[in-house]
């Protein structure tokens, strides 16, 4: 690993798995850069050209966005990013890539940045048990939109640790049809990007099904070793 380049983290996991909040908690403690795909889409339907307009058709009908379209994303993220390397400590990727295309790009661009030998994948495994009660149990603030998810401690809170906001359990969360599709979908897209990585040694698994303060101290422990 060069020290002289930032760190490069991609995080992957079922929903459900926790990563919003572990994500949450290493930027906090590391000062990482993020670059979240589901942020840069939301950013993007905003502006009222076709893209634009097809993406926030597409979001709002829960499809996924073509691959060119999240590419072109990253690829001015990582510019943006190039300009200030000296000054970054670390880059979080988080939600993507979700398809075996999406990788491939992944490692192109990393390579023309010169960061692809500073380049991990944290991957936090759950149970499709855990899954499944997580998702059914976890609260959205009704005021800020957190997500509250349903482990630890986090059980037992009733109002949104952020804006004290009232916590509410969205639909879609209490269909287990809809999680189960959702499982069925990532066997199917994200499992063999997870072998891709793996066969690349770029792959650090993590329990996701213990305590988030586990969970947080094994991630430490995976990019600091």
């Amino acid at each position: 690993m060069d020290r002289s380049k930032p760190l490069v983290l991609v995080f992957l996991g079922k929903s459900g798995a926790g990563k919003g909040t572990q994500l949450d908690m290493l930027r906090e403690k590391m000062g990482f850069d993020f670059i979240g795909s589901g942020d840069l889409l939301r950013a993007r339907k905003q502006e009222l050209d076709f893209t634009g307009k097809k993406i926030a058709g597409v979001i709002d009908n829960g499809g996924l966005i073509a691959t060119p379209v999240i590419f072109s994303l990253w690829m001015s993220e990582f510019e943006r990013l190039k300009d200030n390397e000296n000054n970054l400590k670390g880059i979080i990727i988080d939600g993507s890539p979700r398809k075996i295309r999406e990788a491939y790009l992944m490692d192109e661009a990393l390579n023309w940045y010169d960061w692809i030998d500073n380049f991990k994948v944290i991957l936090l495994e759950v149970s499709d048990e855990e899954v499944l009660s997580r998702i059914a149990n976890r609260r959205i603030c009704n005021q800020c939109g957190e997500i509250v998810p349903y482990v630890g401690v986090l059980k037992k809170v009733t109002h949104c640790p952020e804006c004290s906001g009232e916590l509410v359990k969205r639909p879609e969360d209490s269909e287990q049809e809809s999680v189960k599709k959702r499982l069925d979908w990532f066997r199917q897209e994200v499992n063999p990007v997870i072998e891709f990585y793996k066969e690349q040694n770029k792959l650090v698994t993590i329990n996701g099904d213990q305590v988030v303060e586990k969970v947080f101290e094994d991630i430490l422990k995976a990019i600091q070793g």
